[in-house]
């Protein structure tokens, strides 16, 4: 009979930890202030993504996803702007190619969406790819680097914020010319 309350007593544990979200879902965690802390580590090749509610909680190990609270815009306003004034990372900007083609009718909100996130990117440039190649780039590149995702409660299907943090201090100009001097042979002194 003592062995059934100890099962039971077992069973109820492993529950409640099987239950727990996992540990990289910071529900709850300050977001802003993950952002800020995180800015200065991150580095060219480092992403961060601002997604919508339904985006995959991935298990690659250098993953880590943030539930915001927030909305897709607030989000994105505060990350760019961050980036921005670090003095070392810039933001190379990726979206689903599939957003164009999602009709208001299917996702009520979409034009309106495209016309605020369109505002906010004014001036970036922005790569549109197929939302399961990022899904793959996002996977492959945290077996390496750090992948900070801020998860919103925007519903608006095809809608996430890709950004690459690339170097602020050395353009991609200034690195083909290098790449083009090493294959010369040539040093940088000239």
């Amino acid at each position: 009979m003592r062995k059934i309350p100890l099962a039971l007593g077992t069973l109820l544990c492993a529950a409640a930890v099987y239950a727990a979200p996992p540990a990289e879902a910071n529900a709850g965690t300050n977001w802003e202030a993950a952002v800020t802390s995180e800015m200065p580590l991150l580095g060219h090749r480092n992403w961060i993504l601002i997604v919508d509610s339904a985006y995959p909680l991935q298990v690659t190990p250098g993953i880590q996803t943030i539930e915001t609270g927030e909305p897709m815009l607030a989000v994105a306003h505060f990350v760019l702007g961050a980036v921005k004034q670090s003095i070392h990372v810039r933001s190379d900007i990726f979206m689903d190619a599939e957003l164009p083609f999602v009709p208001d009718q299917d996702a009520p909100g979409t034009s309106a969406y495209r016309r605020s996130i369109g505002n906010l990117l004014r001036g970036y440039t922005v790569v549109s790819e197929p939302h399961e190649k990022l899904l793959s780039q996002i996977a492959e590149a945290g077996n390496s680097v750090r992948i900070l995702v801020l998860k919103t409660n925007s519903t608006i299907p095809y809608s996430s914020i890709f950004i690459r943090l690339n170097c602020k201090y050395w353009s991609d100009d200034a690195e083909q010319r290098l790449r083009a001097r090493m294959a010369a042979g040539s040093s940088g002194d000239r």
